[in-house]
């Protein structure tokens, strides 16, 4: 069997997606540049199920995208929980406002526009979060982690998403890549923390679930 035929096998025994976020997907493909950089149907099914089984009171997410991933996350949320999102780019905030109004969840999502280095900093210390996904530059992913980590809960879980790069993380190829090398550099600090505890899992572009001591 071939690779992509085992993907559309995952996909097609995995619980189906809300129909909003079907629409997300259309508009996505429609009327951005790479759609590609979706969480798309098995890595947003993994992170619902993973909010639904924490219940979060509040949730970070750094790079909002599209808000498919957003919306994923909020499905898990205990009522009136909060996903914080933080989306650099300034051209995607109305698309990202038309695709959270798709769905009652959007009420949820409060999104913040601006980098991560300026959002971060201005966020309430003492509301920590359940739940943080990591999906935004990737050469700032160890800086955004030792930004976020005080946000935390003790027992908190962090999600770090495109950590295996399409196989770059291992081919010397790309060993003067700037991302694949700042996600290599990502993968040894994560690795090395004793703070935590980590787990790679080879989902979609590579996930790495994180948690806090």
């Amino acid at each position: 069997m071939q690779y992509p035929q085992l993907l559309d096998y995952i996909s097609e025994h995995s619980s189906p997606q809300p129909a909003y976020l079907d629409q997300i997907v259309h508009r996505t493909g429609l009327y951005t540049i790479n759609p590609r950089m979706l969480s798309g149907h098995v890595q947003g099914r993994f992170l619902s199920f993973l909010s639904r089984l924490i219940r979060p009171v509040r949730i970070l997410e750094l790079g909002t995208f599209a808000g498919f991933s957003a919306l994923c996350l909020a499905e898990g949320l205990q009522p009136g929980g909060k996903v914080v999102t933080i989306e650099k780019n300034d051209e995607l905030e109305d698309f990202i406002r038309e695709n959270l109004a798709l769905s009652p969840l959007g009420e949820q999502v409060e999104l913040h526009i601006g980098s991560t280095r300026d959002v971060l900093p201005t966020l309430p210390t003492e509301e920590l979060f359940d739940l943080v996904f990591i999906d935004a530059d990737k050469r700032e992913y160890v800086h955004d982690y030792e930004l976020l980590f005080p946000l935390v809960k003790s027992g908190g879980i962090i999600l770090a998403d495109n950590t295996l790069w399409d196989g770059h993380i291992i081919d010397p190829a790309y060993d003067t890549d700037k991302q694949t090398i700042a996600l290599r550099a990502f993968n040894d600090h994560i690795r090395c923390d004793s703070r935590v505890s980590c787990l790679i899992l080879p989902v979609r572009d590579g996930l790495t679930i994180i948690t806090k001591h």
